[in-house]
């Protein structure tokens, strides 16, 4: 069920995320878009939510109420919105797999003539960090947005979805220069563990949002597939720290 509602009150990227998460957190919500620009909310719901539930959701200096529109514009809506849900999520995940590849031909190349398998597990983290933070850079000011919609540590430090690509750039260098590797691979457990979490609630909770592991030049959606990549991580981190020893 899609319903457009017209919202005054907003008038900076705060306001809208604000708005975006209080309604999101909704139960009976499955995806929010707001639109500063217009002053609009554009809401998925699993059933008819009323306005006054809207309204309490939201900061008294927010007033929401829906929008009519014309019957010719929302049918356009509605091919719009069923001609996207069409795109399997092999389509829609085609550039995340495609950079999964590239990192993992790398790592392999990387230490074909000499194989070392934990050599090769170093070099795939550090350019995962490297490749995923370049994409997050091209949008800086729109990733932490974007990442405090799922990182339940984002959420509540502003300042660290702002400082959580420059921690991917300096944990790529690590692994690569093999610098501090066991540092390194404890604040991979800290940050993607947290993460995880985060990923896990809100796929368990069916929340259509969008993934901002590749920043928000490109618009995945969240997927299991964020999770699997998370977890591969993660069990690699756990099994470099439980099965070797740095210097």
């Amino acid at each position: 069920m899609k319903k457009t509602y017209t919202i005054s009150g907003m008038t900076c990227n705060g306001c809208k995320s604000t708005i975006h998460q209080n309604l999101n957190d909704l139960q009976e919500i499955e995806s929010v878009e707001v639109n500063l620009k217009k002053g609009e909310a554009i809401i998925f719901a699993k059933s008819n939510i009323s306005i006054s539930k809207l309204q309490n959701a939201l900061p008294s200096k927010f007033h929401i109420e829906e929008k009519v529109v014309n019957s010719s514009s929302a049918t356009v809506n509605e091919l719009s919105v069923e001609s996207n849900q069409e795109k399997s999520k092999l389509q829609q995940l085609k550039p995340l797999l495609i950079i999964l590849i590239y990192i993992s031909v790398a790592s392999i190349l990387m230490n074909f003539k000499s194989w070392n398998s934990s050599e090769a597990m170093l070099d795939f983290m550090g350019l995962f960090y490297i490749v995923f933070s370049f994409f997050k850079m091209l949008d800086l000011k729109g990733f932490p947005e974007s990442f405090r919609m799922y990182d339940p540590l984002a959420k509540r430090l502003q300042i660290y979805g702002w400082i959580y690509p420059f921690i991917e750039i300096g944990l790529g260098v690590m692994l690569l220069m093999r610098l501090k590797i066991k540092i390194a691979l404890i604040i991979t457990l800290f940050v993607l563990g947290i993460t995880t979490i985060g990923v896990a609630k809100t796929l368990f909770n069916k929340k259509s949002i969008r993934c901002a592991c590749l920043g928000t030049a490109l618009k995945l959606p969240m997927t299991e597939a964020t999770l699997i990549e998370n977890i591969i991580m993660i069990s690699m981190a756990i099994s470099m720290l439980t099965n070797y020893t740095f210097v």
